[in-house]
């Protein structure tokens, strides 16, 4: 499940993102390496505190219990507007973009494929789990087949770039803010590492399970794409790998002609698939949880009658990562997620340090490298997320506007609820 939630659709398209900011082919797998450290690291840290919650809900029970019901709230909406939603966006569009190989499309065109992706698998998880998990077992052997045939074609047909494009841009400094934000962009193909944990309350001894599942999935992702990468760089001059749109797709092609490309960019639409249905799947657990709880509106934990779906919470969902479809870039969608989501995974960091100094505290499983781990961790989160913000003021200052107003939105919700 770790392996099938992070491996995406992105690493086919988010290696041009990062070589935009490092320009070396050293320099881009060093970014991909230090992308899969950071992911371990939180991957331990959730894993303690899956251990010690082992409920539904993951990072929003972390924070609300470690650092306040506030915090849980926000976690909640940020992730509605601007986080899960912006992963629901951001991956329609690479769904879309593939769909161009086959149909041309332009800026409109694969903006309303996206859309189209959007609302198609809201309808299949409307219809009920059983559907969206139906789904979402045919697509996941996708994702890592499309890396295993892609590595297979390499050693059996690939031959090495013509040099001169990757040697000359070998000599290029890359300054420390660009390999940061080469890092946040890679982050972004790691994304969902932690969803494992929103569904402890239905795994078997959560304690054990899940910590093994994040440090074994987490290991296996970063190998694999540090492998696919080199594979990208070895058939392909640096300058068409960071000029890409659908950078496995012309990889294919340089080894197998028109033919390959069109069955890699199939298997890539596959992926895309399985990982659009799962993020509309996994999203309205959170709202459920919250209106659960009383910290969002009751009627988003109502459940269809028929088709047992939490039926309001995923059109709502829908509706609104269909309006970032329309009104954002690839590139603004992408940034806005990964600032976000590291901002709040720092502050889960800071919260399992806390926790950790209360007395009697025994959880079934403890991370190593405590506290090294732990504050290299939030530490570096608020680097990435900071350098992020700091790149694209504008947009960043509408993405974190919106988080920030969920503050007074929550003290007017609580006053209201206690009177």
């Amino acid at each position: 499940m770790v392996v099938g939630i992070i491996i995406g659709a992105s690493i086919f398209v988010q290696p041009s993102e990062v070589n935009r900011h490092v320009p070396t082919i050293a320099g881009v797998l060093a970014v991909w390496l230090a992308a899969g450290v950071l992911t371990l690291f939180g991957s331990l840290v959730c894993a303690e505190l899956s251990s010690v919650y082992p409920r539904t809900g993951g990072v929003y029970v972390f924070l609300k219990e470690t650092l306040g019901p506030v915090w849980g709230f926000l976690w909640g909406w940020a992730m509605f507007w601007s986080a899960h939603s912006g992963i629901i966006a951001a991956s329609s569009m690479i769904f879309a973009r593939y769909v161009g190989v086959f149909v041309e499309l332009n800026d409109l065109g694969i903006r309303a494929v996206a859309i189209a992706g959007i609302l198609l698998f809201t309808f299949v998880n409307h219809l009920g789990v059983r559907q969206g998990s139906t789904v979402q077992t045919l697509v996941t052997g996708g994702k890592v087949a499309v890396i295993v045939l892609l590595l297979v074609m390499v050693a059996l047909f690939g031959r090495p770039a013509a040099a001169g494009g990757p040697a000359a841009a070998q000599a290029a400094p890359v300054s420390f803010n660009e390999f940061v934000l080469g890092v946040s962009a890679a982050l972004f193909a790691f994304g969902g590492w932690h969803m494992v944990t929103y569904t402890a309350g239905e795994t078997r001894d959560p304690a054990r399970t899940i910590p093994r599942a994040l440090l074994i999935g987490s290991l296996t992702v970063t190998a694999a794409y540090v492998a696919l990468n080199a594979a990208y760089l070895y058939l392909l001059p640096l300058a068409k790998v960071t000029s890409s749109t659908r950078v496995a797709a012309d990889a294919a092609l340089v080894m197998a002609g028109p033919r390959g490309a069109a069955f890699i960019a199939a298997l890539v639409i596959l992926s895309a698939t399985g990982v659009l249905n799962g993020v509309i799947l996994a999203g309205p657990r959170t709202y459920f949880a919250m209106a659960e709880e009383g910290l969002a509106f009751r009627w988003l934990a109502k459940i269809h009658p028929r088709h047992h779906s939490p039926a309001r919470a995923l059109w709502i969902q829908a509706a609104w990562s269909c309006a970032l479809v329309a009104t954002g870039t690839y590139r603004a969608l992408f940034t806005r997620v990964v600032y976000t989501e590291w901002i709040f995974f720092a502050l889960m960091s800071f919260g399992l340090i806390r926790l950790r100094r209360t007395r009697g505290y025994a959880p079934p499983y403890r991370a190593w490298g405590y506290p090294w781990v732990h504050v290299v961790f939030a530490v570096a989160a608020l680097i990435v997320a900071a350098l992020s913000i700091r790149a694209n003021p504008v947009d960043a200052a509408t993405g974190m506007g919106l988080v920030v107003l969920g503050l007074p939105v929550y003290y007017i919700w609580v006053s209201h609820a206690n009177h």
